[in-house]
């Protein structure tokens, strides 16, 4: 499997830290990577060992957002975007992302091809994402931009996102205010915890983290799950004959290719892990994208089963900071891969460009999935 052969996921380097040091220390700098399955889940569901905010005093927005905070101040905060995220919410946004779908699909039948990525796994979640905060999508080409420097590798860029999005969504908060609408970002600026309003930092944050995690996770979904089936010859053809199968195959590339690959925490207080000790205001960084290919729980892990059962698999978290958007994430995947399935069975991928992985190592995430359509 080509993924595999030219190194965009690396399994052998998870294989052998899981066998041989499956909690190291990163060069006596007071971090820690952490690979076996048991201790990734660990670290994410003992919030009172291991806690989400990196910097107490920080004044990033994403610091002050649901990613970033332990209970209570994490219970409140999603409890107030969890009526936008009901099954039934969900639900009834299905008939408009098939339409978003279709219109997708429209413009690159016209071409006979399109690149994955930039035409459609892209572009669906963040229509979608927009549309429920209430921004314009005039803005649409910047918000991936500033998705992808948020999670990428390049510390500047990551700080110039964070100030740009603040003064964007600054403004629209203002205007909120004034003009209140029928929108995520007005229930932000309305809602009330124990009588006081979210801080403008609060706000901004629950914003940015939206809009990244709403779109981010469901555009590698989709681009992992259209590379698996052009390369597994197998795989498409059951899921050509039987529609059914997709929501599996989904979860399937969530274990195997992992759209969040590493999650970050930082020790409240001395304590064991696998064996070795971490001590208070040490980093835990917690590969699962390496817990996904654990022996000890999945059979045969390097390989790609859509019908593995059961598939516990962490690719979207685990206990209280479980995605939100989890259902949103799968529901759009399974759209557009239905869509895309249904309309162009036949679909390759064009060999003369090389399969090359975005700058994040907080991600996996191909930067361009150019395929034939006809």
């Amino acid at each position: 499997m080509e993924w595999n052969k030219n190194g965009l996921l690396p399994l052998e380097w998870f294989r052998q830290m899981r066998t041989e040091s499956p909690v190291a220390a990163i060069d006596g700098s007071g971090a820690w990577n952490v690979f076996k399955y048991e201790d990734v889940k660990a670290v994410f569901t003992n919030y009172e060992v291991f806690s989400s905010q990196g910097s107490p005093s920080s004044e990033d927005p994403i610091e002050s957002s649901l990613l970033r905070q332990d209970p209570p101040k994490h219970r409140q905060l999603r409890r107030l975007v969890s009526h936008a995220f009901t099954p039934r919410m969900i639900e009834s946004l299905a008939p408009k992302i098939e339409e978003i779908t279709k219109s997708l699909l429209d413009e690159a039948e016209k071409k006979g091809k399109m690149d994955i990525v930039a035409d459609l796994a892209s572009p669906l979640p963040i229509v979608v994402i927009a549309e429920m905060l209430g921004v314009s999508l005039e803005y649409r080409e910047r918000f991936k931009a500033w998705s992808d420097a948020l999670v990428g590798d390049n510390y500047e860029a990551y700080i110039q996102c964070q100030r740009e999005m603040s003064e964007y969504f600054s403004a629209i908060a203002d205007d909120r205010r004034r003009h209140p609408q029928d929108d995520l970002i007005t229930k932000l600026v309305e809602a009330r915890i124990d009588n006081e309003s979210l801080t403008e930092l609060e706000i901004i944050g629950f914003c940015i983290l939206l809009l990244v995690a709403g779109n981010e996770t469901t555009t590698n979904l989709i681009s992992s799950a259209v590379l698996a089936i052009d390369s597994l010859p197998e795989v498409r053809a059951e899921l050509l004959a039987d529609r059914s199968l997709i929501p599996g195959a989904l979860e399937e590339v969530f274990r195997y290719f992992s759209p969040v690959q590493v999650m970050f925490r930082r020790v409240k207080q001395e304590t064991e892990l696998g064996g070795k000790t971490l001590r208070e205001n040490e980093h835990v960084y917690i590969w699962m994208a390496s817990a996904n290919h654990d022996e000890a729980v999945f059979e045969r892990p390097d390989v790609f089963n859509i019908h593995r059962n059961p598939n516990p698999h962490l690719g979207l978290g685990s206990g209280i900071h479980y995605c939100l958007g989890s259902q949103l994430a799968r529901m759009e995947s399974r759209i557009a891969i239905e869509a895309l399935l249904k309309r162009f069975p036949e679909y390759r991928r064009d060999r003369s460009a090389p399969l090359s992985r975005m700058d994040s190592t907080m991600m996996f995430a191909l930067k361009e999935l150019p395929v034939i359509l006809r």
